[in-house]
């Protein structure tokens, strides 16, 4: 703000005098929440607090049955998600979430990747289907995948399945090596 608008400001507020009442009124419950908004907010607060991994079931971009999924955090080589993406890596373990709801498929995937993770697992698919057929909207189950994997801090890397394993209907998953792999690789390194 200039010296002149600031000036301007002053000459404009001189005038100006404050309220007789700065007493806060009290509330006559006109405007308090109800008793069901009050348990929605708590219930709310409670799904924030046991759920580590918050997977929203909000508002999600559609994609094409034939969409091709592809992420990849930073700092992955190059060469391994090559072979990610081409199947070159052994399926260590596979979730099939075809016909689930969302809330199972949700319940489901974070159950699975949280359980590989710990054991070490290291490769996985994720069968979802293509979801022409899928009501009211095509794909919608398979565009809640796309959105939840890469929320994963496990998840260094997806891609969409090679034709051998499902094709559009499956996605390949990458996880990061867990506390117990990464020790042992570097007691191996230092030897």
């Amino acid at each position: 703000m200039s010296q002149d608008e600031f000036e301007l400001f002053l000459s404009e507020m001189a005038d100006v005098k404050p309220l007789p009442q700065d007493a806060v009124l009290q509330q006559n419950g006109e405007f308090s929440p109800t008793l069901a908004q009050q348990a929605r907010r708590k219930a709310a607060e409670q799904e924030m607090e046991y759920d580590p991994q918050y997977l929203s079931m909000e508002y999600v971009d559609l994609v094409k049955p034939d969409d091709v999924f592809a992420y990849c955090k930073d700092g992955v080589q190059q060469g391994v998600y090559r072979n990610l993406r081409l199947g070159k890596y052994q399926l260590d373990a596979t979730l099939n979430l075809l016909g689930k709801s969302l809330q199972e498929a949700r319940s489901q995937l974070l159950q699975f990747i949280t359980d590989c993770h710990k054991r070490g697992v290291r490769t996985l698919l994720i069968q979802h289907g293509m979801g022409r057929n899928s009501k009211p909207h095509p794909a919608i189950l398979r565009s809640y995948v796309f959105k939840w994997l890469p929320s994963f801090a496990p998840v260094l890397a997806a891609h969409t399945a090679q034709r051998q394993h499902g094709g559009y209907s499956a996605t390949y998953v990458l996880l990061q090596k867990n506390a117990e792999q990464k020790r042992e690789n570097r007691e191996r390194h230092t030897k």
